[in-house]
């Protein structure tokens, strides 16, 4: 039961990524318009909102391998983790100069800060439970 609560979301987690980057990849003017906020941040650009599916999808593959694979986990999950946070940061940073107002914090915490957070922590029990000989 120790694991059961940390591997079901990463799943989770790993299928929303999977999900959003497919989104990205197949549809990338729908994901423009249907993304709250997103239009606000700058002009559409097709070639880099599917390079930014294709990092999704990674993201989606190391959580979802690090599940099946405990011998991965740490590093998958650490890689997914750096990802996220950075892109969270960058969401910060686009408030602090003023591309967004501090509203776009608020609307984009679910799905931009909130898994980063989340797999940071995923990040550090997969060290800790390594660290411990888990499997």
């Amino acid at each position: 039961m120790r694991r059961a609560c940390p591997l079901a979301l990463a799943a989770v987690l790993g299928i929303g990524a999977a999900a959003n980057g497919l989104f990205m990849l197949i549809s990338p003017v729908e994901w423009y318009f249907a993304v709250p906020g997103v239009t606000t941040t700058g002009s559409f650009n097709q070639h880099f909102l599917r390079d930014i599916g294709l990092i999704f999808l990674l993201v989606a593959g190391a959580m979802l391998a690090g599940v099946a694979q405990p011998a991965t986990r740490v590093p998958l999950w650490s890689a997914a983790a750096l990802w996220l946070a950075g892109h969270a940061l960058f969401h910060f940073w686009e408030v602090a100069v003023g591309i967004c107002g501090t509203d776009a914090l608020a609307q984009d915490f679910p799905v931009v800060t909130l898994p980063a957070i989340l797999t940071t922590a995923l990040a550090f029990w997969a060290w800790r439970d390594a660290a411990r000989g888990g499997r």
